[in-house]
């Protein structure tokens, strides 16, 4: 899983990462945004365009918000 979006992204759902994503990975989902593990081709361009900084490299998610690296697998495990 390259990128993970967590907890600023709740609420704001801004589409400037689904906008500037080459391969279309990102979803929406009922509270926020979610980056598809598989399809995910990590070229960054989703975590520069965040204007909340929201995304995250899935080594990189702060402490705090270690628990989105499941709800986004958990996400796409439901589909």
């Amino acid at each position: 899983m390259p990128f993970v979006i967590a907890e600023p992204c709740i609420g704001v759902k801004d589409k400037s990462c689904v906008e500037v994503c080459p391969v279309n990975c990102i979803y929406e989902g009922e509270d926020q945004y979610y980056i598809h593990p598989d399809e995910c081709i990590d070229c960054q361009a989703c975590e520069a365009a965040c204007p909340v900084q929201a995304i995250f490299p899935d080594n990189g998610v702060p402490e705090k918000w270690k628990n989105y690296i499941d709800k986004n697998r958990e996400h796409f495990d439901n589909k």
